[in-house]
């Protein structure tokens, strides 16, 4: 067997009662020596759902009807992770179905009961060139998602795209708006995780597809270069984007949205030097609103909003790097997320590099962030679970006050000191309130 997979052995015996080819995904990894993929899809020539059926009944998993109409089935294993699509043929025909297709490299088939490939449309051949070729311009109509799914393919493989197929897209790239914004949204995920995303940004860009997925690329691009910024605010933002060096593709959504708030708080001094006041808060409430259309979820968008608001926060301490109090209100506001603010901050100083900005101001902008990241590393444990040295009804018999506001911001003062470890003992805690009461 050509293709050896510890499922596709376990079901061996149902195929062998159909006629089923594997596609997609799974084999263009294969071919690409990548890490092979959980999810496989096969197509079926004969009945796709009673495959699906068995398939669930042998490994234990569960059957899932996605699209009844197109005959269209997924099997989820038992792992939660590895899981089959099962589709019908289109006219129960393997070469129809190999037509209807959007790329050639994904029209490749793996003949499970002969055991042999069928790759009508040559796709073998553009995996070996690495280019992202369209099957037929009219399949693209199809289904419009196909546009953004060539940049999330190159975005991935890092294969160029087709320049005739490009100038098709071009042209017709605007039809995604047409598309369910769920779907739009899970290309976007895979986009962002993509090995070669940056070369994909500015390909986005360049060919005007960027700023039709993100509707606030149109405002931030009118923002020029001036003397702390070297890029214009669009290169600046997917600079920012390829400084990240986390995997996490929500904190590089997170770069490519964190100045969305500059366009309407934009003003330029009489000195000429361009100031943009209160950014961070208003492109929080934007960002909110565009994810909102974009069906984020609300914990991404929570968390993408978040590293907007506070994406200068860090490098605000600056100023007050012996203040570990300070650096404890910080720690204790953005809590699991401080490494990651820390690294767009980072990101945000080494994709600014304007005239103004000196070699020594950025690495002094660096030692910091790397100080804080080292202190919140070292009260990690405590700031994600602090328990205050007094509680509430301790408080208020020291000071002899009955529940109020006070209470909570003597109880948040008190888990800052503890944090900065200007107190440490329950002693220490009381004399402070006594203090207080003074």
């Amino acid at each position: 067997m050509l293709i050896e997979d510890k499922n596709l052995s376990a079901i061996d015996d149902i195929i062998q009662n159909h006629r089923v080819f594997l596609v997609g995904g799974y084999l263009r990894n294969y071919f690409l020596n990548n890490e092979i993929s959980k999810d496989k899809d096969l197509v079926c020539l004969d009945s796709a759902i009673d495959l699906a059926k068995e398939i669930a009944k042998k490994l234990d998993g569960t059957f899932i009807e996605l699209d009844n109409e197109n005959k269209i089935y997924r099997v989820v294993l038992k792992d939660k992770e590895n899981f089959f699509d099962i589709s019908q043929a289109f006219e129960n025909d393997i070469e129809k179905d190999a037509k209807r297709r959007d790329f050639t490299i994904n029209s490749i088939f793996y003949d499970l009961n002969k055991k042999e490939i069928y790759d009508p449309n040559f796709g073998l051949d553009d995996l070996k060139k690495g280019i992202i070729k369209a099957i037929s311009f009219e399949n693209m109509f199809d289904d419009s998602l196909r546009f953004l799914r060539m940049y999330r393919f190159s975005a991935n493989t890092g294969f160029k795209i087709d320049e005739n197929l490009k100038e098709f897209s071009r042209k017709n790239f605007y039809k995604i708006n047409s598309i369910a914004k769920e779907r739009i949204n899970y290309e976007i995920m895979q986009l962002f995780s993509g090995k070669y995303l940056i070369n994909t940004l500015l390909e986005m860009f360049n060919d005007g597809a960027l700023e039709i997925i993100f509707p606030f690329i149109k405002e931030i691009k009118k923002i020029p270069s001036n003397t702390h910024h070297h890029l214009d605010l669009v290169h600046h933002s997917i600079e920012t984007v390829k400084h990240i060096k986390s995997n996490n593709p929500l904190l590089k959504i997170a770069a490519l949205y964190h100045d969305i708030g500059k366009p309407s708080t934009w003003t330029i001094e009489p000195s000429g030097r361009h100031r943009f006041i209160g950014h961070d808060l208003k492109g929080a409430q934007l960002a909110k609103k565009e994810l909102e259309e974009l069906k984020f979820s609300n914990k991404q968008i929570s968390y993408i909003s978040d590293m907007v608001k506070y994406h200068i926060y860090p490098a605000s301490l600056i100023n007050c790097p012996e203040n570990k109090k300070a650096y404890a209100r910080f720690i204790r506001k953005l809590k699991t997320n401080t490494p990651d603010i820390i690294e767009l901050s980072k990101a945000d100083r080494l994709s600014a590099r304007g005239i103004a900005v000196s070699d020594e101001m950025v690495e002094k902008a660096l030692l910091h962030l790397d100080n804080l990241l080292n202190y919140y590393h070292e009260i990690e444990s405590m700031a994600q679970n602090p328990k205050c040295l007094l509680n509430g009804k301790e408080i208020m018999e020291i000071l002899n006050i009955k529940p109020s506001k006070l209470v909570g911001e003597i109880t948040n003062e008190l888990l800052e000191m503890q944090l900065s470890k200007e107190i440490s003992t329950k002693k220490q805690a009381m004399d402070f309130i006594k203090k207080y009461k003074k």
